[in-house]
């Protein structure tokens, strides 16, 4: 990426200062301007996150606040209430007092002398997340919103549920977040309080993985914040970014589908990353398009950034199966509304073992089912369910997998095949189980046999009809259902072949059911639907380049301790325990501005025995600590949870400490019963 020096504005920073909300909590700012601002105001564009605007994520914010001041706005970075130097106490996702907050932000800043009465709303994960429902809130200073890798259903599209099953991502978040609210305010900044107010976060955070367990059907708890519930009420324009690596790449279709304001969508091949950042490449000249998008919406230049397609989409050629990319070939595309009048769903007939297509006479059918049932072992190489590219984790070759699966194949390609958006199965089905769940993976076979899993998608079978209302299943009932994978845009060549991979289980993407479950397909009454996009020479023509990225200079630092990452796959074939293990570190670095040593390391194990449910178990340990001279603080934290067929068990601790002494132990117990999980 390319560090801009010279911008068109001179910028003045505010490194800390103090926003007072209605009920008296004062949140913590950063805030960069441009000079000028002091005698001509320009429009404030807020980014409002839980992630520690002095170190946590002061890098990525030294590359883009100061980037997009320079062009003419001003910046704003504000910790949540209860997170780095905020005051109060976070004890949850988007909760109303949150979104409140929020729009008392915004007044301050409209109400501000340097700022001309509009402002917008930016962020990524959860700071697109709030920018959403804060914008169907419709505050009088909010003119438009940017809202990157997040979505519009909380549960059926979020690192909690998908396909009304359990991910193993909500463990590996509620853990991460486990270990960002235990952290403390700066004394450098809040005095000698520092430490009442990180007593106050320890003990009334509260463990969120708990909350999240006890809602495992759709309903209020998730129904708030999901803009996806009225998406009528937002009424200022929005542009939605995503990336096929990430985890909610799905919402900005359906924002494209649903939302009546003017919108934009942008979906590339990266990761949970910003597209300037972006990761599988080719990254692109993001804040760029930012600049492009407030200037119109903002002060209100004709700068055309609304007569280009309202969907553009990175179609992604076909590679090796790996666990990580430095780039994915491919092209951009375009399409001037969505659903596109291009993407023609195509039917293919299911046979035993085969896809048909429209070539394929498929011979002779047969009313026998094809039996399935898959080992624990299927998803141990399905990669995380949100890719943050390291370590590397993203699905690897597909052959293993396959061989627990349910296997249908097309014949070989005597033509690219392209597709944008969601493939469907629409299957029948018997099982032998009350609940039951089933995974479907479309993969792209090359000609040596090698399997690059291109989507999925997941179903917990009890919620065929309903998220909100399952229903059990009646052991050897047929059933149809319909299973939606992930929207996707990709290139099968010729000499490939298009395979439908069926499975059971899909651990520890997914907790498996509570018992091994038998389950029987079909074939010749059920279908493959892929959303097929005729190949359009003139795309690249016709679209507008993107520019090189490019940002201001990053914040330096200086490492004191190399981190680690690893994701690492054991199966000892004595006892046939198995694990997947995950270290996220990220070392020791020095701040050197505030002269801050910051530390943090992850640890994730999810382990099984061979094919006993009962032993399924996910572990998660997290130790953060930061150093300024004498003063010393570390926080470790550690969740496990497992399940017996009719509950989920879950244990946390969480010991601080202060100068090496443990200051604060704190131990959660529960057990919560499986509500058709």
């Amino acid at each position: 990426m390319h560090e801009v020096t010279s911008l068109p504005h001179t910028v003045t920073e505010e490194k800390h200062f103090w926003i007072p909300v209605s009920d008296g909590t004062r949140l913590a700012g950063r805030l960069w301007r441009p000079l000028s601002s002091n005698d001509d105001p320009v429009p404030a564009i807020l980014e409002f996150i839980p992630y520690r605007k002095r170190d946590g994520t002061a890098k990525r914010d030294s590359i883009h606040h100061p980037y997009l001041a320079g062009h003419g706005y001003a910046a704003v970075r504000v910790d949540l209430r209860g997170s780095g130097d905020s005051e109060g106490v976070l004890t949850g996702e988007y909760l109303e007092q949150e979104l409140v907050d929020a729009e008392d932000v915004l007044a301050w800043l409209a109400a501000q002398p340097w700022c001309d009465g509009n402002t917008g709303m930016m962020g990524i994960s959860w700071g697109g997340f709030n920018a959403l429902q804060v914008a169907a809130r419709r505050p009088e200073s909010l003119g438009a919103v940017v809202t990157v890798c997040s979505t519009d259903d909380r549960y059926a599209d979020d690192v909690h549920y998908m396909g009304g099953c359990l991910l193993g991502d909500n463990l590996s978040w509620a853990s991460t977040m486990f270990a960002q609210t235990s952290t403390p305010p700066d004394p450098e900044l809040v005095g000698d309080r520092w430490f009442d107010m990180w007593q106050q976060r320890l003990h009334g955070s509260g463990l969120w993985l708990e909350d999240w367990m006890r809602h495992q059907r759709r309903d209020e708890f998730w129904r708030h914040g999901s803009i996806c519930e009225d998406p009528g009420s937002l009424r200022c324009p929005v542009l939605a970014v995503s990336g096929w690596a990430d985890g909610y790449s799905n919402a900005v279709f359906r924002l494209m589908e649903h939302l009546e304001v003017p919108r934009k969508g942008l979906i590339g091949p990266w990761s949970h990353k910003y597209p300037h950042l972006g990761d599988p490449g080719p990254a692109i000249g993001f804040l760029q398009e930012l600049v492009r998008w407030w200037d119109h919406w903002l002060k209100g230049e004709d700068n055309a950034v609304m007569d280009e397609p309202m969907l553009r989409v990175w179609m992604q050629d076909s590679v090796p199966p790996s666990t990580a990319y430095e780039e994915r070939p491919g092209r951009w595309v375009g399409e001037p509304s969505w659903p596109s009048t291009h993407v023609r769903p195509q039917r293919l007939p299911l046979r035993r073992h085969r896809i048909l297509t429209d070539d394929d006479s498929g011979g002779p059918t047969s009313p026998d089912g094809l039996v399935l049932q898959s080992p624990l072992s299927v998803g141990q190489f399905a990669g995380k369910w949100c890719s943050y590219s390291a370590p590397p984790d993203l699905p690897y070759d597909q052959r293993e997998e396959d061989g627990g699966s349910l296997v249908f194949d097309t014949e070989t390609l005597t033509e690219p095949w392209e597709i944008l958006g969601a493939a469907e199965v629409e299957l029948e089905i018997s099982v032998d189980r009350p609940v039951a769940m089933l995974a479907a993976r479309l993969s792209d076979v090359a000609e040596d046999g090698r399997a690059t899993r291109v989507t999925y998608g997941l179903l917990n079978l009890t919620h065929r009809d309903s998220h909100a209302r399952p229903e059990k299943l009646e052991p050897g009932k047929r059933y149809r259902l319909s299973l939606a994978l992930n929207g996707v845009a990709q290139t099968f060549p010729t000499g490939h072949r298009i395979r439908l991979s069926l499975s059971t289980s899909y651990w520890p993407l997914a907790w498996p059911p509570p018992k091994p479950v038998q389950l029987t397909v079909y074939p010749d009454t059920s279908t493959l639907i892929l959303p097929t996009r005729p190949v359009e020479e003139s795309d690249e023509v016709t679209l507008r380049p993107f520019d090189p990225p490019e940002g201001a200079p990053r914040l330096g630092t200086t490492a004191l301790r190399p981190g680690e990452h690893r994701w690492q796959v054991s199966r000892d074939l004595v006892d046939y325990a198995s694990q997947l293990e995950v270290v996220k570190d990220s070392g020791t670095e020095r701040f050197e501005d505030i002269d801050l040593e910051v530390s943090q390391r992850g640890e994730e194990r999810y382990r099984w025995v061979g094919d006993d449910f009962t032993t399924v178990r996910g572990e998660t340990v997290w130790r953060v600590a930061f150093a300024r001279g004498g003063w010393h603080v570390r926080t470790d934290t550690r969740t496990i949870l497992t399940s017996t067929p009719e509950h989920f068990v879950l244990h946390a601790q969480l010991d601080a400490y202060h100068n090496g002494e443990r200051v604060t132990s704190l131990n959660w117990s529960s057990t919560i019963p499986r509500d058709h999980v």
